[in-house]
């Protein structure tokens, strides 16, 4: 791909929640471009668990490049410094932060770093349908790149791109014929990729965009390494016992509910009414005591 071959960096751009099929293209151009130039894949979604299957998903990156090195200190008022100086000793750089007199520097723990910007000369977008789909476009960084979108469908943008857009089956399949065509390296793991791409893009050959060639491109890219490799089917074989309840909480067993006499609150009811002369049992009668009546007096004794 003259292109390719003309820039120094590529950076390959999956659009927002992307599919597994575009996921898969995107991946597979990246491992046939590393090793020939300076590239990187990114994606402004955080990948599914689905795609964890493909070979080098952890290469997907959420940060837009790394450029440049930001550092800064957290919960430290800027207005407290006075100067900021560098030195390089023994070839090492060597950042001095000088605290106006009588504040004190940053602490340790203060300070955060991360990385901004692109160089990327040529950036690849796979896949999407338009601009929403690739938020990347607006960064001021990207103002100067060439820009090259590979989907199944134009996308629609402000910007100029170069399309290799054209009607296909998956996403796959138009990145494994870029591929070939321009020489780039298919090696087993990329055929890999783009054997599972197809498969899942078409759902399995079953789409109305399959066509001969569908079937061509995957018998070469089986030749070429690729693998099947099935979906992994959650069971409860996955987990560890105890993990999924097999019944409720404290759930009395079935045979010791269906053992248990339980007495309608009528029938009870109707129980404590029934006089104790109708059971056939003979209540005897007590009597009180003949002085029960009659006034008690207590008599005490004299304690000399």
């Amino acid at each position: 791909m003259s292109l390719i071959d003309s820039t120094s960096s590529v950076l390959v751009v999956l659009p927002t929640k992307p599919y597994f099929d575009q996921v898969a293209a995107g991946l597979s151009l990246y491992l046939s471009i590393v090793g020939r130039k300076d590239v990187s894949v990114f994606c402004p979604s955080p990948m599914m668990v689905g795609f964890s299957r493909l070979i080098g998903v952890d290469k997907i990156s959420a940060e837009l490049g790394k450029k440049n090195l930001t550092i800064k200190f957290v919960k430290y008022e800027a207005s407290n410094i006075d100067k900021v100086g560098y030195d390089i000793e023994n070839g090492e750089f060597k950042l001095t932060i000088t605290p106006k007199a009588g504040f004190i520097s940053p602490q340790k723990d203060q300070i955060t770093m991360d990385y901004s910007g692109t160089t990327a000369d040529l950036v690849m977008l796979v896949g999407g349908a338009n601009d929403s789909h690739f938020p990347i476009l607006s960064t001021p960084d990207l103002a100067n790149s060439k820009i090259v979108h590979v989907g199944t469908r134009v996308l629609e943008t402000g910007r100029e791109v170069l399309s290799f857009a054209k009607p296909g089956s998956t996403t796959s399949e138009l990145v494994a014929n870029l591929i070939k065509e321009n020489g780039l390296t298919i090696d087993p793991d990329v055929a890999t990729n783009l054997v599972m791409g197809i498969e899942d893009g078409s759902n399995n050959f079953s789409g109305s965009d399959v066509t001969p060639e569908t079937f061509e491109v995957f018998a070469y890219l089986l030749r070429s390494g690729g693998q099947r490799v099935p979906r992994v089917k959650l069971s409860p074989a996955n987990f560890p016992p105890g993990a999924i309840p097999t019944k409720p909480f404290n759930a009395p067993n079935v045979s010791e509910v269906h053992q248990q006499v339980v007495t309608p609150i009528s029938q009870v009811e109707t129980q404590a009414e029934i006089p104790s002369a109708e059971t056939g049992v003979e209540t005897p009668e007590v009597n009180p005591p003949s002085d029960w009546l009659q006034p008690k007096i207590f008599k005490g004794t004299n304690v000399s």
